[in-house]
Parts: C-alpha cells; sequence; structure tokens
C-alpha cells in the first residue's frame, strides 16, 4: 500500500484494519469510518478507486 497507493478497495482496507485491531463502521453512508483503539478515527470514501490521498492516510493511520 506504502509503494502502490493505486487501485485500491475498501474492501482491502477492511482486512488491513481487522489485522491491525482497528474497527471500522460504515452505517448507509459513503464513507467508512476507520477507529483506533486510542479513539482517533479516519473517515474514508468508499468510491472506486480510493484516491492514493486517502491510502497515505490509512497506512499512516494503521502505523502510527
Amino acid at each position: 500500500m506504502q509503494n502502490n497507493p493505486l487501485d485500491w478497495r475498501i474492501d482491502s482496507l477492511k482486512t488491513v484494519a481487522s489485522a491491525y485491531n482497528i474497527e471500522w463502521r460504515q452505517r448507509g453512508t459513503s464513507h467508512v469510518v476507520f477507529v483506533r483503539t486510542d479513539g482517533r478515527t479516519l473517515p474514508v470514501p468508499a468510491h472506486r478507486p480510493i484516491k492514493p490521498i486517502y491510502i497515505k492516510k490509512f497506512v499512516d493511520f494503521v502505523m502510527d
């Protein structure tokens, strides 16, 4: 993801989030909100493909 932020789908982000114990929610909206255990959140549009800026933010969110 870090080396190639193009052409990712929201299902892939959900899988990565689950591997890092990050919860996610999508309550009938166009965004998926990822929630860390410390309370920080990151909303990501669920449109295809996800823009590279959101992938970069997601990687930082997971690794931080």
